[in-house]
């Protein structure tokens, strides 16, 4: 019988016992271990208690209240009064809304019908970029890291920058989100049927306050969503209305193209949303808040302070 040597034990490499050292536990910290297996000690922190994270998150919750209360003090300044071009311009496109009623709209439908089927496939890809979530949820996710970055200890200046970042977020939040709600709920009480709702597609066909998704075509929503997002960030960053208006005019064209809205539908959409967001801005600018009150936007921090805004923060938190 042949006997096999038994290799010795490897080498032991985690850290022998006696290395890890308790340490008394940080403020708000159950415990903390330091580590030291010949290299640099390092701390390793567990999770907060819950005591501690309840009163972060009512902190968190008291700032965004003061986020909101900033925004509904008293008006500052006067701001210029609506020019009669602007009075216009809203009157020419009601009319506009009701000659597209009448002569548009059905022979529209009747086009998009005609597309080829890989068309209308990449127009109902398109049209979801149209949804008011994709700026609503990251403005929101965005105020709430803010308000809970105030409350870290940070440098004097840093409060009046996130204050600043705070009020930007804010705005854009308000002039996206109020016009959406305001054709969410005016569209259903209108009651006005889509295209081809009982077979044939009849743009006077109405049945107000019945309250169901193939009665709810005025305004559209996405159109309304899409203007008043060119509208406000527009509105901070001039640079950038090229692109989102050609951003809203693919998103509008796509109602129509894949059926579900007439042009007069996305035509009184996009005016919910213009005249929305700029009555906004207007109410912004009356407080003083990230427009001067000839509706000019206040000017942004630098990179620079971008920057080391965020490396305050982050040492803020490495600390805690």
């Amino acid at each position: 019988m042949r006997i096999e040597r038994v290799p010795a034990p490897l080498k032991q490499t985690f850290p022998p016992l006696g290395v890890f050292t308790m340490v008394p536990p940080p403020s708000g910290l159950r415990e903390s271990m330091v580590i030291n297996n010949g290299t640099a000690p390092r701390t390793l922190r567990s999770l907060p208690t819950w005591a501690t994270l309840r009163d972060f998150t009512a902190r968190t919750g008291t700032n965004l209240l003061r986020f909101l209360v900033t925004a509904f003090r008293a008006p500052r300044v006067a701001i210029l009064p609506w020019e009669r071009r602007d009075v216009i311009i809203i009157a020419a496109t009601v009319v506009a809304i009701v000659l597209f009623m009448v002569v548009v709209d059905v022979a529209a439908i009747e086009w998009a019908k005609g597309l080829p089927s890989w068309f209308h496939g990449w127009a109902d890809e398109i049209t979801d970029f149209g949804r008011s979530g994709w700026f609503l949820y990251p403005l929101g996710f965005g105020l709430i890291a803010v308000a809970a970055a105030a409350n870290l200890t940070l440098p004097r200046q840093a409060y009046g920058l996130l204050a600043f970042i705070a009020a930007r977020a804010g705005f854009l939040f308000v002039a996206i989100g109020l016009p959406s709600l305001f054709a969410t709920i005016i569209k259903r009480m209108i009651g006005r049927a889509r295209p081809y709702v009982g077979g044939a597609d009849d743009p006077f066909v109405y049945y107000p306050f019945i309250w169901r998704p193939e009665y709810a075509s005025m305004p559209s929503g996405h159109a309304t969503t899409a203007a008043a997002a060119a509208i406000a960030i527009g509105a901070i960053w001039p640079r950038l209305r090229p692109v989102m208006w050609v951003y809203a005019v693919i998103i509008m064209l796509t109602r129509v193209i894949i059926g579900v809205h007439h042009p007069s539908d996305v035509l009184a959409g996009a005016l919910v949303g213009v005249v929305g967001a700029f009555l906004v801005q207007r109410w912004y600018a009356q407080r003083r808040l990230v427009f001067y009150a000839d509706l000019r936007p206040m000017p942004g921090p630098s990179r620079r302070r971008l920057a080391k805004l965020m490396r305050d923060v982050r040492a803020a938190v490495q600390a805690n």
